[in-house]
């Protein structure tokens, strides 16, 4: 069933009034381009995305940009040292005005007639503008941008809810690993022929882990997934005895509570002995982030969850996080990068074949599931299942959240 565009949001309301809890959503959340454009609306443009770390922008003039479902941001370092973001269109004629995927520039100018505008996104100049021309009406079209820990998050609204709050609950679990002084070792973008919530779906589950990623499955357990029960999986007691040294050591890893369904953060330890995710449970890489010694390098995973597009693990010796950007109904981007300390030496510190090694395997297996998956809901035998509740609780919650986030943006009180 496709729905026209004049009445998506009606029969999308009525069905998620009618979405029980722990089962997947009708075919045209999945498939249809007017349900997409009722996510774009009610679930990205309103919220915090995560797009890139501080390093990727570390030095003044440095720019990036990021595509989010039809919308191009500029992410640019001003002369004062903050990062500021901007659409990019020129407040010209609305050509893109930074056509790579990063670059540095003194200004930033539009390629089509020359218009300019400095780091802060004001008017710079152009030629034979009127005499009655005012460049203080002529800046670029701000966007909302947010950091913590390293982390660049932007909210494409005119209004940006609260970001404090996870700032606050996530930046005593970065702070050991000091990612403001990191660098980029790799970077993986995939294009999924799938949407958007299944490539979510699928990372808040791990029911699938053991039968797909061989690889991933020597340093975690699929019962140590948010929702799953870990009673009578040798789970709890290699919980409990990391949790207690990373007590006696001053190491935070509780589970965040005040982010509801929406943002979670909680430090997780490996199993088989493993210090990093790689295929042997090695180190990664020989220096440590931040000012962590020997001593700590069995930290496990910072696994940082913000809804609607990453997750992230915050390794002792590396980072990998991930960043989810709808493109269409059935098309995603996924943006892998793997960070590791700033003074790290490739073919000394780390091998980039063993670094990325688990999660390059890990996001073709999984690619290969969502598309799969999708090839499934569009068919016409698809119909809604229910998630084992003993292991896809994540998943259900996710579901859970997206159905009362697209309703109360639906209901106009959201």
């Amino acid at each position: 069933m496709i729905a026209t565009t004049s009445t998506a949001a009606d029969t999308a309301r009525a069905q998620l009034e009618d979405q029980p809890y722990g089962w997947s959503l009708p075919q045209p959340f999945y498939v249809d381009p007017d349900y997409f454009a009722l996510d774009v609306q009610h679930v990205f443009v309103p919220r915090w995305i995560f797009v890139a770390h501080t390093c990727e922008i570390a030095e003044i003039g440095d720019w990036i940009r990021v595509d989010v479902a039809g919308d191009s941001i500029i992410i640019v370092r001003g002369k004062d040292g903050g990062l500021r973001s901007f659409f990019n269109t020129c407040r010209h004629r609305g050509s893109l005005i930074c056509l790579g995927e990063s670059g540095h520039a003194r200004r930033l100018v539009c390629p089509y007639h020359q218009w300019s505008y400095h780091l802060d996104g004001s008017f710079a100049g152009a030629r034979y503008v009127a005499d009655d021309f005012d460049p203080a009406e002529f800046g670029l079209s701000p966007v909302h941008c947010a950091t913590v820990g390293g982390y660049v998050f932007v909210c494409l609204a005119d209004e940006a809810p609260d970001f404090a709050a996870f700032a606050d609950a996530t930046a005593p679990f970065l702070a050991p690993h000091d990612l403001e002084h990191v660098k980029i070792a790799h970077t993986q973008v995939i294009v999924e022929q799938s949407n958007w919530k299944l490539v979510m779906e699928n990372n808040r589950e791990c029911y699938h882990c053991v039968g797909a990623h061989p690889e991933l499955m020597h340093s975690i357990a699929e019962f140590d997934g948010p929702g799953s029960s870990a009673s009578g999986h040798g789970v709890e007691e290699m919980l409990e005895r990391k949790f207690a040294e990373w007590d006696d050591a001053g190491i935070i890893h509780e589970h965040t509570t005040e982010g509801g369904q929406e943002w979670r953060v909680v430090r997780i330890p490996f199993t088989n002995d493993s210090v990093a995710m790689t295929l042997d449970g090695s180190p990664a890489c020989n220096k440590l982030l931040g000012d962590l010694d020997e001593s700590l390098r069995e930290l496990g995973s910072v696994r940082v969850l913000h809804l609607p597009n990453t997750w992230n693990h915050v390794q002792s010796d590396h980072v990998v996080s991930f960043s989810v950007l709808p493109i269409s109904a059935t098309e995603t981007k996924l943006v892998t990068r793997w960070l590791v300390h700033q003074d790290a030496v490739e073919g000394i510190d780390y091998d980039i074949d063993h670094l990325t090694k688990v999660w390059e395997a890990t996001n073709d297996q999984d690619r290969t599931l969502a598309e799969n998956n999708q090839r499934g809901i569009a068919s016409r035998g698809y119909r809604p299942g229910p998630y084992v509740p003993m292991i896809e609780t994540g998943t259900a919650d996710f579901t859970q959240w997206y159905r009362d986030t697209l309703l109360a943006g639906l209901r106009g009180d959201g």
